[in-house]
C-alpha cells in the first residue's frame, strides 16, 4: 500500500516530468525483489512487481479520463486533455527503459543473463524473423503489422483487465531495455578504443547512443500503445457507468474511436522512422 499510493493522476498531469522517477523507483525495487526472492524467475518477476505498482495509478488514470468525455463535448479539447495523461505515462515508461538498461549494464553478467532471460529470448526470436529481409518496403510493412498486433493486445487488455495494458507496456519496456543493454555492453569496448574515451565517459557515451538508436522510432511506438491503452480502458468503464444506448456512451466510443485511430497513424510514423530515418542516423 505504499508504491501505489504515492501519486495519482491529478498530480502527474501537474508535473509529468516526475513520472521519470516513478519509473525509475518502481523498476528497480522490482529488479531487487526479483533477483532477491525469485532470481531463478527474475527475468518475469520484475515485470509483474513492475505492474503491480503501476495498475493503481493507470486504473485512476482510466477512470479520470472517462470522466473527462461526461464533461468535455468537444472533441479538439477532449483529445488535448488526454495528451496530458499520455504526457506522463510516456515519461513513466522511458523511466522503466532507463532503469532497466542501467542494472543490465553494470550487474554482473550472470546475473544480467539470469534478470533478462525471457527478455533476450525474445530478441533473438526477433532478429531471426528480419535477418535476410533486404527490402525496405517488405520490412516496413512487418514491422507495422507487429505493431498492429501488439496494439490489438494494447487494447483487448485494457478493455478485459482494465489497467491489463500496462503489463504488454512494461513487458516492452524491459525487452527494449535488453535490447539496449546488450548494444552498449558490445560496443563499449570497441568506442572506448576507437575514441580513446575514459570508462565513466564510455559508459555515458554507448548508453546514450544505445538509448537513442532504439528510442528514435520507439517513442512513437509507445505513444501508441498508451493512446490504444487508455482507448480500451475508457471504453470499459463506460461500458460498466452507462448503458450502450445513451448519448453518454455513444460519446465516449467516439471519443475512443478516434484514439485508436490516433494510435494507429502514430504506428505508421513510427515504422516509417523505424525504416528509413532511424538507420540513416545510427
Amino acid at each position: 500500500m505504499v508504491l501505489e499510493s504515492l501519486i495519482g493522476p491529478a498530480q502527474a498531469e501537474a508535473k509529468p516530468t516526475r513520472m521519470f522517477w516513478f519509473g525509475v523507483l518502481f523498476s528497480s525495487i522490482a529488479v531487487i525483489l526479483g533477483l532477491w526472492i525469485f532470481k531463478e524467475q527474475s527475468s518475469l518477476i520484475m515485470v509483474f512487481l513492475t505492474v503491480f505498482a503501476c495498475i493503481p495509478l493507470l486504473y485512476k488514470t482510466i477512470k479520470y479520463e472517462e470522466k473527462k468525455d461526461d464533461s468535455i463535448i468537444k472533441e479538439s479539447i477532449l483529445l488535448k486533455e488526454h495528451g496530458r495523461a499520455l504526457s506522463y505515462l510516456i515519461f513513466l515508461f522511458l523511466g522503466f527503459v532507463v532503469s532497466l538498461s542501467l542494472w543490465y549494464v553494470f550487474l554482473p553478467a550472470e546475473l544480467t543473463q539470469t534478470l533478462f532471460s525471457a527478455q533476450l529470448s525474445t530478441i533473438k526470436s526477433i532478429n531471426s524473423q528480419i535477418v535476410g529481409n533486404f527490402f525496405a518496403e517488405s520490412f516496413l510493412g512487418q514491422i507495422f503489422a507487429n505493431n498492429i498486433k501488439v496494439l490489438l493486445f494494447t487494447i483487448f487488455f485494457s478493455f478485459f483487465y482494465g489497467a491489463g495494458a500496462i503489463f504488454i507496456l512494461t513487458w516492452n519496456a524491459s525487452v527494449i531495455s535488453g535490447a539496449i543493454g546488450t548494444f552498449v555492453r558490445n560496443n563499449l569496448g570497441d568506442y572506448a578504443g576507437a575514441l580513446g574515451l575514459t570508462k565513466l565517459a564510455g559508459y555515458f557515451h554507448i548508453f546514450s547512443f544505445g538509448f537513442f538508436k532504439y528510442m528514435t522510432h520507439g517513442v512513437f511506438e509507445i505513444a501508441a500503445y498508451f493512446v490504444g491503452g487508455l482507448a480500451g480502458g475508457i471504453i470499459s468503464v463506460a461500458v460498466i457507468r452507462h448503458e450502450v444506448e445513451t448519448k453518454e456512451f455513444r460519446h465516449v466510443l467516439m471519443d475512443s474511436i478516434d484514439l485508436i485511430i490516433l494510435a494507429v497513424v502514430l504506428l505508421v510514423f513510427a515504422a516509417l522512422v523505424e525504416v528509413y530515418i532511424t538507420p540513416s542516423l545510427f
